[in-house]
């Protein structure tokens, strides 16, 4: 008789950016697991902050080669909240439209999310961190967002002054679906 390993527990910090929304956006993530980090980054082109938020949870859990305990810390209320407040359930069973009877926005990464989520039998919970304030890991994973954009300029032949800010905080109001 084979006995059931508990799952792993993972710290998963994510940040999403973009320069202008829609502009070219970078992702970043850190992975944690008994005192050893991962990082990862991306870019792309002409994309959305919140297309970046949840491109950066899609990413970190894709690099777990088991199936774990992930506990994701993000900025994003809207990354977030979309599972505390349970509105990816109503959007699933709605058939992906939202309370205002709209196409759910970014519902092609909801789905790989959800099916990344399933498919490696992943147990996530969701924190919400506040953005850009005294979290180490969360302001890591904004850098690597940041740096990530500068890269694709730089590859891009881009020259740009302008300074990658973070997309302003929306309140639950603003983001909810």
């Amino acid at each position: 008789m084979s006995e059931i390993k508990p799952k792993k527990t993972v710290l998963l910090y994510t940040d999403g950016a973009c320069s202008g929304n829609p502009g070219p956006g970078g992702w970043g993530c850190v992975l944690s697991f008994q005192g050893k980090t991962k990082e990862l980054s991306g870019h792309m082109p002409s994309t959305t902050n919140n297309r970046m938020e949840i491109f950066a949870v899609i990413s970190g859990l894709g690099a777990l080669k088991e199936p774990c305990r992930v506990e994701v810390y993000s900025d994003s209320a809207y990354t977030v909240n979309a599972f505390n407040d349970h509105w990816i359930d109503n959007w699933q069973k709605n058939g992906w439209i939202n309370s205002k009877k709209q196409p759910v926005e970014n519902s092609d990464l909801w789905k790989l999310l959800l099916q990344i989520i399933r498919v490696k039998k992943h147990d996530v919970t969701f924190h919400k961190v506040k953005g850009h304030a005294d979290d180490p890991l969360n302001i890591r994973c904004d850098e690597l967002a940041t740096s990530a954009i500068k890269e694709y300029r730089r590859m891009n032949g881009e020259e740009s002054e302008e300074e990658i800010k973070p997309a302003p905080v929306a309140s639950s109001a603003e983001t909810k679906a």
